[in-house]
C-alpha cells in the first residue's frame, strides 16, 4: 500500500468519523447551544472537504463538465466556524468581532465566481481547455490561506495576549488544549503555505499529503477535546453556582473526641481546636480549593504548622492531604447520589470538588469509598 492510498484511507476514515461525531453530539440529550453547533459545523465542513478530496483522488466524480470542475471551498469555512467555537467557549463572543457573515460572503461568492469560470469555459473555451479555472483555483487558495492565517492570528492574540478577556473562563478550565492546538496549528499552517509554493512552482498535488493528513488528524482530535471540555465548562459553571447557593453541600456533623487516652496529647482543648479547623475549613468550602496548603490554613488560624498536623494526624486519622481529599469525596457523593445531578460530567463533579484531575478524583474516591464514581452513581 502506497502513501497516497494509505492517506485516501485515512481521509475517507476521517469523513466517517467526522459524520458520526455530528450524530452523536446533535443527539445528545442536553441542550445544544451555539458553541456546539459551531464545533458540528467545523466537523462537518472538514468532512465534506475530505470527501470532496477523496472523491477527486479517487476519479469517483460525475462525467459532467460542470461536477468534474466544481471544487466547493469547503475549507476556507473551517477556520471561521473554530473561530466562532472558541469565541463562544470563552464567553467573549459580544466582546470580539464576528467574522461568520463576512466568510459567508466570501464562500458565495467563490462559489459564483467559480460557477461563471465553468459556464465560460463550457460555452466559449474551444476544447473546454480548464487552464482558466486552475488559475482561478489557486487565486482562491491563496486569498482563503490569507484568510485563515488572519484568524489563526487573532485567535492566537485572544488565548495567548488578551488575559483580561478570558479571566472568567480560566477560573474553570486552564485552555492546555486550546493552547496546544495553536502551537501545532502553527506546524498545519506552515505547511499550507509551503504546499501552495511547491504546488505553484512544480505543479505537483502531492505536496499537499502531508498538510491534509496532518490538518486532518489535528483538527478532528481538538474537536473531540473541544467537545467533551465545553461540556466539562458548562458543568462546572452550572455547579459552582450551586455551590455558591449552599445546596447540596456537606455539614460539619463534628463529634467530641475521646479525650480519655494514655496519649496526653489528647484532651478538651486539643479536641475543640481540631473541631475549630474542621468547621472553618467546611464552611468556608475551603476544601474546594485544590490549592488549598496546610501551611495557609494554618495561619489563618494563628497556629504554628506542626502543631496543626498534629491535630489533624490525631483526631481525623488521616494526614492533611487524606484529611481534605476525605472531604472532597464526601462532597462529590452528594452530588452523584443526587438525581438533579445525573446529567453532569463526573469529571466536572470532581474538578468542582476540589480534585485538579480525573485521575486523582478517581484515585481519591476508591480509596474511600472503595468503587469508581461511576459505580458509585449507578446505585442511585
Amino acid at each position: 500500500m502506497g502513501i497516497k492510498s494509505i492517506i485516501d484511507f485515512f481521509l475517507i476514515a476521517g469523513v466517517i468519523q467526522g459524520f458520526g461525531f455530528n450524530l452523536v453530539t446533535l443527539c445528545v440529550k442536553k441542550k445544544i447551544n451555539k458553541a456546539i453547533i459551531f464545533l458540528n459545523f467545523t466537523v462537518l465542513f472538514i468532512s465534506l472537504n475530505n470527501l470532496q478530496r477523496w472523491l477527486i483522488n479517487k476519479d469517483i466524480i460525475c462525467e459532467l463538465f460542470l461536477i468534474q470542475q466544481l471544487e466547493v471551498p469547503w475549507y476556507v469555512l473551517i477556520f471561521p466556524m473554530f473561530y466562532a467555537f472558541t469565541t463562544h467557549f470563552l464567553r467573549i463572543q459580544d466582546r470580539v468581532n464576528d467574522f461568520i457573515k463576512v466568510t459567508i460572503a466570501i464562500f458565495i461568492i467563490e462559489l459564483v465566481i467559480r460557477l461563471v469560470l465553468i459556464s465560460y469555459v463550457y460555452y466559449n473555451v474551444p476544447g473546454k481547455d480548464n487552464a482558466l479555472i486552475e488559475f482561478y483555483t489557486r487565486i482562491e487558495e491563496i486569498v482563503n490561506l490569507l484568510y485563515c492565517i488572519f484568524l489563526f492570528i487573532t485567535t492566537c492574540v485572544i488565548v495567548f495576549k488578551k488575559h483580561q478577556l478570558i479571566s472568567y473562563i480560566s477560573s474553570f478550565d486552564d485552555l492546555n488544549w486550546l493552547k496546544w492546538f495553536i502551537k501545532l496549528g502553527v506546524i498545519v499552517i506552515a505547511s499550507w503555505i509551503l504546499a501552495v509554493i511547491i504546488k505553484s512552482i512544480t505543479g505537483n498535488e502531492d505536496a499537499y499529503m502531508f498538510l491534509r493528513l496532518s490538518s486532518s488528524l489535528l483538527i478532528y482530535w481538538i474537536c473531540y477535546q473541544g467537545f467533551f471540555k465545553y461540556n466539562v465548562v458548562r458543568d462546572r459553571i452550572s455547579l459552582r453556582s450551586t455551590i455558591a447557593s449552599d445546596k447540596v453541600m456537606i455539614d460539619d456533623e463534628t463529634k467530641s473526641g475521646n479525650t480519655e487516652s494514655d496519649d496526653d496529647f489528647f484532651n478538651a482543648k486539643h479536641q475543640s481546636d481540631f473541631n475549630k479547623i474542621k468547621a472553618h475549613i467546611i464552611k468556608g468550602k475551603l476544601y474546594l480549593d485544590p490549592l488549598l496548603s496546610m501551611e495557609g490554613l494554618a495561619t489563618e488560624l494563628g497556629m504554628s504548622k506542626s502543631y496543626f498536623s498534629k491535630l489533624i494526624n490525631s483526631y481525623s486519622e488521616y494526614n492533611f492531604s487524606d484529611f481534605i481529599n476525605s472531604l472532597r469525596v464526601k462532597q462529590a457523593k452528594k452530588f452523584l447520589s443526587d438525581s438533579d445531578f445525573s446529567q453532569y460530567t463526573i469529571v466536572a463533579i470532581g474538578l468542582e470538588c476540589g480534585f485538579n484531575s480525573k485521575s486523582t478524583f478517581y484515585s481519591a474516591f476508591k480509596k474511600f469509598t472503595s468503587v469508581t464514581p461511576t459505580v458509585y452513581r449507578e446505585k442511585f
